[in-house]
C-alpha cells in the first residue's frame, strides 16, 4: 500500500494530526474577521483549492477526490483500490494503516461499554499528564520536521505552524473530562458502525468511491468531536480564503492564510494545469507514484501468470509527475 511521505514521517504523532490533516488535504483557510479578498482570490487556481475546501466542510470525500485529480488520474487510483495497490486519498491521514482496525474497534458490537470502561480508567480526570504529553508531543513533531529531509523550505515552515498550534489547542483542551469522553465514544462509534468499513475486504468491496462516500458521516462526528474539545474545523473551513501570487503558463502558486486553534497560518502552495484544470502538484506527484507502483505489481503478477489468470485489465499509465511539488 502506498503512503505519503508526510503520512509516514509523522505517524508518531497520530493522536492530534487528523484535525490538522483535515485541513491539510483542502490545503488549508484564512482569517476571520478580516474584511476583503486576498489578491487572486478569483484566479482559477485560488478557486480551485476552496473548492476542495469546501468539499471538506460538506464531508463529501468523494467530491473531494474527483476534484483533486484529473479524470483519468481517479480512474487509475480507483483500479488501484480494487487491487489493494492503494487507498488514496486515505493515505494523506497519518492513521491510513489503523483505519480499518479503527473502525472495527469503534464499530463493533457494545464498543460503547467498553471504550467507556477504558476511558475511565486511562483517561479520566487525567488532564494534567494529558496536556503535558500533548506539549511533549509536539515539541517532538516540531524538532522532527525540521531534522526531517525531503521537505521544501515552505513546506516545513507550514508543518511546523500547524503542529504548533494544535500543540498548544490540545495543551489546553479537557481532554480528560469524563462526560466529552463519553459523548464522543457514542458519537464516534455511532458513525463507524454506521460506515461499516472495519477491514480490508470491506474497504475493497466498497471500492474507492464507496468508501469515501460511507467515511463521509464518519468524518462530520470527528470534526463535531473536536469541536467538542475547542476545536472548530468546519469554522477553519468556512473562513477558508486564498489568493494568487504568480501564475506562468500552467503553473501557478497560490497563497493561504487560515486561523487554526486560534493561531494564524500563512502559507503556499504550488499548483499545475491539467486539461484546461488545476490541481495541487502535491497530489498529482503522490498519484503518479502512486500508479506507477501499482504498473509494476502489476507487470510482475502478469510475468507469473497471475494478471492473465484474474482477467484483469492493465492499469492506465500514470500522470506526469512534477519535480519538488509544492504542498498539499
Amino acid at each position: 500500500m502506498q503512503r505519503s511521505s508526510l503520512a509516514r514521517s509523522l505517524s508518531r504523532a497520530r493522536p492530534w494530526l487528523l484535525p490538522a490533516m483535515l485541513l491539510l488535504l483542502a490545503a488549508c483557510r484564512q482569517e476571520p474577521g478580516t474584511d476583503g479578498e486576498l489578491p487572486g482570490a478569483a484566479s482559477e487556481p485560488a478557486g480551485a483549492v476552496r473548492q476542495l475546501a469546501v468539499h471538506l466542510q460538506h464531508n463529501d470525500l468523494a467530491a473531494f477526490a474527483r476534484d483533486a485529480v484529473p479524470p483519468a488520474t481517479h480512474a487509475a487510483l480507483a483500479q488501484a483500490w480494487d487491487r489493494d495497490r492503494s487507498r488514496w486519498p486515505i493515505t494523506e491521514l497519518p492513521l491510513d494503516e489503523q483505519l480499518p482496525s479503527l473502525m472495527a474497534t469503534l464499530g463493533g458490537p457494545g464498543s460503547e461499554t467498553d471504550l467507556r470502561r477504558l476511558f475511565d480508567s486511562q483517561l479520566a480526570g487525567q488532564d494534567a499528564a494529558l496536556r503535558e504529553a500533548a506539549r511533549s508531543l509536539a515539541l517532538f513533531g516540531v524538532q522532527y520536521l525540521r531534522q526531517q529531509e525531503g521537505y521544501s523550505d515552505e513546506e516545513r515552515a507550514h508543518y511546523v505552524q500547524t503542529v504548533e498550534a494544535l500543540g498548544a489547542w490540545a495543551g489546553q483542551a479537557p481532554l480528560g473530562d469524563r462526560t466529552r469522553g463519553h459523548a464522543a465514544i457514542e458519537r464516534l462509534a455511532a458513525a463507524a458502525r454506521e460506515a461499516g468499513l472495519g477491514s480490508e475486504e470491506a474497504l475493497r468491496a466498497a471500492g474507492m468511491e464507496g468508501s469515501l462516500q460511507r467515511l463521509g458521516p464518519f468524518l462530520a462526528a470527528v470534526k463535531a468531536t473536536t469541536a467538542d474539545y475547542g476545536l472548530d474545523l468546519d469554522s477553519s473551513l468556512v473562513d477558508l480564503r486564498t489568493g494568487l501570487v504568480e501564475e506562468k503558463g500552467d503553473h501557478a502558486t497560490v497563497r493561504l492564510h487560515y486561523p487554526l486553534a486560534g493561531r494564524e497560518i500563512d502559507t503556499t502552495l504550488r499548483l499545475t494545469r491539467v486539461d484546461g484544470h488545476w490541481y495541487l502538484d502535491g497530489y498529482l506527484e503522490e498519484a503518479a507514484r502512486i500508479i506507477e507502483a501499482a504498473q509494476a505489481a502489476a507487470e510482475a503478477e502478469a510475468e507469473a501468470g497471475v494478471e492473465a489468470e484474474a482477467g484483469l485489465e492493465p492499469l492506465p499509465t500514470p500522470p506526469s509527475a512534477t519535480p519538488n511539488p509544492g504542498g498539499r
